[in-house]
């Protein structure tokens, strides 16, 4: 198959161009109109795919839930958004929650399925502070402990990729460590961290920060903290979510002014409730969550902000458009960002020959007019 535009994103601009696709990967980058096209997109934007590294759910499906038959249903409606590689994410909960969950993914990921591809599962919780734990239950906050992690990770027979803990309750980083050695991905989030913490954390195997400015400790000039911490080091990757709500639009703009083209990473955090019809009753972790009309979910009753139902495409309009962060910066936090932080950057996040075909089709209102999932169209 040869798909073509004059707008395909190849070395961060925009060339007319196209994509010759075979068993799943990009086998050719040729010029445009070289070979005979079987579909030409003409000015439509080609872009790579998108990657949500955290993301709790969608059309009423949640990974707690435990579910194979609703994961593949998520897997195979998110690439209406523009997404193709993904993280199921856990909330903190129970052990036997939480073994059924992440048993779950593994048994899908193993297996075949339509769709966005699962990357591994991104462990969220448990070890979390009690102060900042934002809508995660407060009775299954659990302390850090590696042989619990082991448990956990032998259900899932591998597939954690990536963990967010507090790295102020991780007692001498033994987790940290652990997961550091064994491949897993160190998010610090949820937690009271100060910012000299922080910095030990890091230097003890943490590379990436959870939903920065949400579930941490604020930013004073005298007292920097966890935001502090992910405005000055800008060598660590840092997850925002993108809906204008969660962070302010000048916050986007500070938060990308200081991270750079590299190390931003666009998250979702989206749960169950994501494109399904107003007026539901939903639950996270346990908990009861209303939607508002300003698209956020709340514990129910409270002003305790619980996620969110942002498309990921809508995203991207909101922090090229509005938060007026460069494009280049803007989508490679949404491709090649994500898929550097998991180590996958050698077959994802780049329209390049021998990658993965994953592409995205976008109108200039970045509407999505169609997705490539491993060169298979999704719409």
């Amino acid at each position: 198959m040869i798909i073509q535009s004059r707008r395909v994103w190849i070395a961060g601009q925009f060339i007319p161009a196209q994509l010759q696709v075979e068993d799943g990967k990009i086998q050719a980058i040729r010029n445009y109109e070289e070979m005979k096209a079987d579909q030409d997109y003409g000015e439509k934007r080609i872009v790579p795919g998108f990657i949500d590294i955290h993301t709790h759910g969608a059309y009423d499906y949640d990974t707690n839930d435990g579910e194979p038959q609703g994961l593949r249903e998520w897997m195979r409606r998110i690439p209406e958004e523009g997404v193709t590689g993904i993280l199921p994410t856990t909330v903190t909960q129970m052990p036997d929650v939480l073994t059924k969950a992440v048993a779950s993914v593994a048994s899908v990921a193993e297996d075949t399925y339509e769709g966005a591809e699962i990357l591994g599962i991104h462990f969220e919780g448990p070890y979390l502070d009690m102060k900042y734990k934002g809508a995660q239950p407060p009775e299954a906050i659990a302390k850090t402990a590696v042989d619990q992690f082991q448990m956990y990770q032998e259900a899932a027979r591998g597939w954690i990729k990536y963990i967010t803990l507090a790295p102020d309750h991780d007692e001498n980083f033994a987790l940290t460590k652990y997961c550091r050695e064994t491949g897993v991905v160190v998010s610090m989030g949820h937690s009271a961290a100060t910012y000299e913490q922080a910095l030990m954390a890091i230097a003890n195997g943490v590379t990436s920060m959870t939903h920065v400015y949400n579930g941490m400790t604020p930013y004073h000039h005298r007292n920097p903290g966890l935001v502090g911490t992910a405005l000055r080091v800008r060598d660590i990757y840092g997850e925002i979510i993108c809906d204008g709500c969660h962070s302010h639009l000048a916050a986007l703009n500070t938060f990308f002014t200081a991270k750079g083209r590299y190390y931003g990473i666009m998250i979702s955090d989206s749960l169950r409730a994501k494109n399904c019809p107003p007026g539901g009753n939903y639950q996270l972790g346990g908990h009861e969550i209303e939607i508002r009309e300003n698209g956020l979910a709340y514990l129910k009753g409270t002003e305790t902000i619980s996620g969110s139902t942002l498309r990921m495409n809508k995203g991207l309009r909101l922090l090229v458009e509005e938060a007026m962060i460069p494009f280049d910066w803007a989508i490679d936090s949404c491709t090649i960002n994500p898929a550097r932080c998991l180590g996958i950057d050698n077959r994802k996040g780049r329209l390049v020959a021998g990658y993965d075909a994953d592409m995205v089709v976008l109108e200039d209102s970045y509407d999505v007019v169609q997705t490539y999932c491993r060169g298979a169209a999704m719409l």
